[in-house]
Formats: C-alpha cells, sequence, structure tokens
C-alpha cells in the first residue's frame, strides 16, 4: 500500500497514528474550545461591569485592637501605661541653674509660692534633738498597727514611675518629694488636703535615681540623675548643678553631717568623690572600684569613711580614705548573693546590721562587724512559716530611721502590701489596705522621727500611711 519497504513495527505505528487522528477529528475539540473561549471572555466581561459603591454606613466595620490602637474603651478604662513622652514635649534640659518653677504654672503662681513658702517655712524649725530612743518591740508593734492608709492620701505625684523619694524631716507638716523616670521632680505638702499641694518640677533630662533633704538644712533637697547632681535650694527658687558627668550616676550618700561632701555611685562599678564647697561641675575624685556594677552607695552612720557599694554578686566595703583612681581594693565583702543585688543598708543607728535584697528572691541579713551571714530567708519558703507567699519586689529594703533592728520591703504578695521585718526575721507587720493599695510599692521612705511611711509605685501615685 504504498508503505511496503517500512518494517511490520513502523507500519503498525503509522496505522494508529492516523486511526488516533480521525478519532480526535470526529470529537470536534476544535469548536468546543472555540466556544468555551468565548463563554469565558463574556464572563470575565460581565464580572468587570462597574458596580455601585457600597454605603459607608452599611458596609460591616473591620474590628480592631483598641490595645493596639492605645484608645481608651467605651466602657472599660484602661490602666494607665505612661509612654516616655517624644524629645518635642521635653527637650532636655539646660546646663547651670535653673528656676525653681513648676511645668505647668506661670512663674508668679500663689499656689506654687504657698507650697515653696511652706518648705521654706518648716526647714527654719528645729527638730527636738532630745534623745527618743529605739522603742522596744512590742511598743514599735503597737505603733505600727496605728499607721492607716486613707483616701485622701492618696496621690498621682510624678506622670511616670517613682524611681527615688525623700520626705522633709518636719514634725509639724508632712512634705515628700518623689522622682520619676523621666526626670522629673515632684513635691507634695500631703497636709494642705487640696489639688494645689501638689506640683511638679524638671530639673532633670533623665531618670532621677535618687534623693535625699539635707541633714543640716533640710531647705535644700539633692536629686540625682545619670548626668548630673542638683540641689534644689528653696531659699532661692532655684536648682542648682552641683556635678556633672557622663560616667551614668546611680545613686549618692553623705560623707558628712554638713552634707558637704558626697560619694557618688556609678553604673559602671566606679565611684566619684563630690565636694558642694569647691567650684565648677567635676567630681573631686573618680576611682574604679573594680565592681562591674554599682547600684547603690550607703555611708556607715558612724564611721563615715566606710561605704558599701552593691550591685554586682557580691557587695564590697570600701573606706573612702584610701580611693584612687584605679587598683582599688574593697576591705571585706558580703559574699553569698548568687545574683545582682538590688541594695545594701547599714543600720541607721549604729550601723551593725547590713540588710540586702538580692534577685534570687532573698533578703539576707549581714553582721558588719565580722562580716558573717546572720540570716538568710527566703520568700514562699517553708523554712520560715512567716514568710511563706510573700515573694518581695525587686526594689530597696530600707531599716525604719526609728528602729535599729527593723527594716522594711515592698511585696508582691495578694493583697498588696508593704512588709516590716525584724533582723532576726521575724515579720512584725505588713501595711495593707484592700480598697486603696492595689499595686507595689518598690520604692518606700520613712519619716526620721514620726509614724509616717510613703510607698511610691509604677505609675506615679504615693500611698501615705
Amino acid at each position: 500500500d504504498g508503505y511496503s519497504h517500512l518494517s511490520a513495527y513502523e507500519r503498525k505505528r503509522l496505522k494508529n497514528i492516523t486511526e488516533n487522528a480521525k478519532f480526535f477529528a470526529a470529537l470536534k475539540l476544535h469548536e468546543s474550545a472555540a466556544r468555551l473561549n468565548q463563554i469565558a471572555t463574556k464572563r470575565q466581561s460581565h464580572v468587570t461591569k462597574s458596580r455601585k459603591p457600597k454605603k459607608v454606613e452599611d458596609e460591616t466595620a473591620r474590628r480592631r485592637s483598641m490595645r493596639l490602637l492605645r484608645m481608651e474603651p467605651l466602657d472599660i478604662p484602661l490602666l494607665e501605661t505612661p509612654a516616655r513622652p517624644g524629645a518635642e514635649e521635653y527637650p532636655q534640659v539646660p546646663v547651670g541653674p535653673l528656676p525653681m518653677v513648676p511645668e505647668d504654672q506661670a512663674e508668679n503662681s500663689k499656689w506654687t509660692e504657698a507650697l515653696l513658702s511652706t518648705w521654706m517655712r518648716i526647714s527654719e524649725l528645729k527638730a527636738d534633738d532630745a534623745d527618743r530612743g529605739t522603742p522596744d518591740i512590742k511598743r514599735y508593734q503597737e505603733s505600727l498597727s496605728s499607721m492607716v492608709l486613707k483616701e485622701e492620701n492618696i496621690r498621682k505625684v510624678v506622670k511616670s514611675r517613682v524611681c527615688s523619694m525623700a520626705i522633709h524631716p518636719s514634725e509639724s507638716t508632712i512634705l515628700v518629694a518623689a522622682g520619676d523616670k523621666l526626670g522629673h521632680v515632684g513635691l507634695w505638702n500631703v497636709s494642705c488636703r487640696s489639688e494645689e499641694g501638689a506640683h511638679i518640677f524638671i530639673p532633670h533630662s533623665f531618670q532621677v535615681n535618687c534623693m535625699h533633704f539635707s541633714p543640716c538644712n533640710p531647705a535644700h533637697l539633692l536629686s540625682l540623675s545619670s548626668d548630673t547632681l542638683r540641689c534644689g535650694d528653696v531659699t532661692r527658687a532655684v536648682f542648682d548643678e552641683i556635678c556633672r558627668s557622663e560616667e551614668n550616676f546611680s545613686s549618692f550618700d553623705f560623707l558628712e553631717e554638713n552634707a558637704s561632701t558626697a560619694i557618688v555611685g556609678q553604673w559602671d562599678g566606679g565611684v566619684a568623690v563630690v565636694d558642694r564647697r569647691t567650684p565648677g561641675m567635676s567630681s573631686e575624685l573618680s576611682a574604679d572600684t573594680g565592681c562591674r556594677r554599682i547600684r547603690t552607695v550607703h555611708v556607715h552612720p558612724v564611721n563615715k569613711q566606710y561605704f558599701l557599694a552593691a550591685g554586682s554578686v557580691d557587695v564590697c566595703v570600701f573606706d573612702v580614705r584610701y580611693l584612687k583612681a584605679k587598683g582599688n581594693k574593697s576591705l571585706s565583702s558580703l559574699t553569698g548573693h548568687t545574683k545582682s543585688v538590688a541594695s545594701a543598708y547599714f543600720s541607721p543607728v549604729t550601723g551593725s546590721r547590713v540588710v540586702t535584697v538580692c534577685a534570687d528572691d532573698k533578703l539576707r541579713i549581714f553582721n558588719s562587724k565580722n562580716i558573717q551571714v546572720l540570716l538568710i530567708f527566703k520568700k514562699q519558703s517553708n523554712k520560715i512559716k512567716t514568710h511563706e507567699n510573700s515573694q518581695p519586689k525587686p526594689g530597696w529594703a530600707i531599716w525604719d530611721p526609728k528602729q535599729e533592728h527593723c527594716f522594711l520591703v515592698g511585696s508582691m504578695a495578694q493583697p498588696r502590701q508593704i512588709q516590716v521585718f525584724q533582723d532576726t526575721g521575724k515579720l512584725l507587720h505588713s501595711f495593707c489596705n484592700v480598697d486603696c493599695l492595689s499595686s507595689v510599692c518598690s520604692i518606700n521612705v520613712v519619716h526620721p522621727s514620726q509614724n509616717i511611711l510613703v510607698g511610691g509605685n509604677s505609675s506615679g501615685r504615693l500611698h501615705v500611711f
């Protein structure tokens, strides 16, 4: 048939191809493909026709997280979460002395004048120097039980987290100063009991790490931020600049009763000796202690040449008389801490005890005469049942200046409370108020002669017992 020259396999293959071609031709696939293409084109043109937009009110609104948008719900108010303002709202504080003018009022405001006049007046009154003596534990415990928190003694004094506090030693008027993480200093005349009793000043650009009223002249309020140490002098209505540095200050304490010299701790492990009587804004001495970090420094109440430096795993005791720029060695170390130390303080009268707060959730009491551990107790421990379920808040444990053997610390236990311990580890009292105290007070301060306790929280509120 014309293909006789092909092999049998090739002839069979050619026959299959011919039959398949006839079969597909009978199916008329080309016409079907053309119809399908026509239908698809018609549908596509129908879909792309313009449609009338729906009215906005008819559309279902897309749900958005009000928390992410930082909007307040209609029925439930948000918890206070103060954010750090931008540089435009809080510009850098200039170098040098600053007028003592609140941020929200004019220079000649009558309310500001009233607050500063009260501060000046109570600073002129000398406290009773009679020896009151240390009350016995029973009478002291009774005095603690008589202290209460009322709603009118709670106030938002600064805009952000309270980082430091100081209380005026006056026995007639309760005047409290608080520093926050924005560099603001709030002054509150608690005895005024009016809305005009508190004002905010801005003497710093960074967090206020430490504050003290001068022990010899409480008309002076010294405050320390990361870059500067200032003295608020109410008699001249000015914040003087005592020392400025780029060494990142952390805390300070007075080396003398007249408050003319101070030891200043630095976050990088150094210390500086500052003399307020010398001109200029530089320190007298800057020394490397060899510590990796220093959070707090505290001077011995009797032998003021000794001071504690706490921050790294160990707490070290130094003699300020032998400090030098490099190669300093501590006289002794308070060992046993397994993590970083938040604070370390001598007991207020004799300095025979040291209380430390460590990140391992333990409070430790040391004997400063031979630097041996007297007691180590852990919160939520079965070994000491009086401390069960009372985990400490990372912050400071402070001694009551009126009682040599007792200290206070904020607690995360429910209900929120501030606890008072004896140096034996016994829990003496818990300050709490279910209706008025619902937050942790990690920063606390006690009046040197009156039964007054002030606790500060992370939203800028102060609670006065």
